[in-house]
């Protein structure tokens, strides 16, 4: 009997430590993971828009692939999208709308696609470019060759940006 409950109540020692300490680690660097995201959008939305402010829209969004809602003094909005690609989650980037609702730029947050393939998503900006200028998702587009399912998960990313600005332009602009 004291052979078979020894090992279970070593092994309960040993998950309640691994516990505590990923507890402690978590606590310690929560803050300056924090830190690192909010500057990692900050340079993204410089780079959309230059040197400029923006505050975030808490806005109870009906689309889950939306993250953060941003707008700049001078009505210009960003919108945080993380979808799938080929990847879950592989593809997390900043929509810039400009003032007139249509699409000004594309900054990668992330993008966890093949490298090669799915990474030419980034890396080819004609293929970012055929989205700039859209006010509403387009049936059509071209994607990339040998990279299909990262060009669709651009394509619905920049799509369910353009769905969330359009439903909530009010809130997002005077909110």
């Amino acid at each position: 009997m004291k052979a078979k409950i020894k090992p279970t109540i070593v092994l309960a020692v040993i998950c309640i430590i691994a516990s505590l300490l990923l507890t402690f680690a978590y606590e310690l660097t929560k803050d300056r993971i924090d830190e690192q995201k909010a500057d990692k959008f900050n340079t993204c939305v410089e780079s959309l828009f230059g040197k400029t402010e923006s505050r975030i829209v808490s806005l109870k969004c009906k689309l889950e692939d939306i993250e953060t809602i941003a707008v700049t003094p001078d009505k210009k909005t960003v919108i945080q999208v993380c979808t799938d690609g080929y990847a879950k989650d592989g593809i997390n980037i900043l929509v810039g709308i400009d003032e007139n609702g249509a699409v000004s730029g594309i900054e990668f947050v992330s993008l966890g696609e093949t490298p090669g393939l799915g990474s030419k998503v980034r890396d080819e900006a004609g293929f970012r470019e055929q989205f700039y200028g859209l006010k509403h998702p387009q049936k059509e587009f071209d994607a990339i060759s040998g990279a299909t399912f990262s060009s669709k998960g651009m394509k619905r990313a920049v799509d369910t940006a353009l769905n969330a600005y359009t439903e909530n332009k009010e809130a997002i602009l005077g909110g």
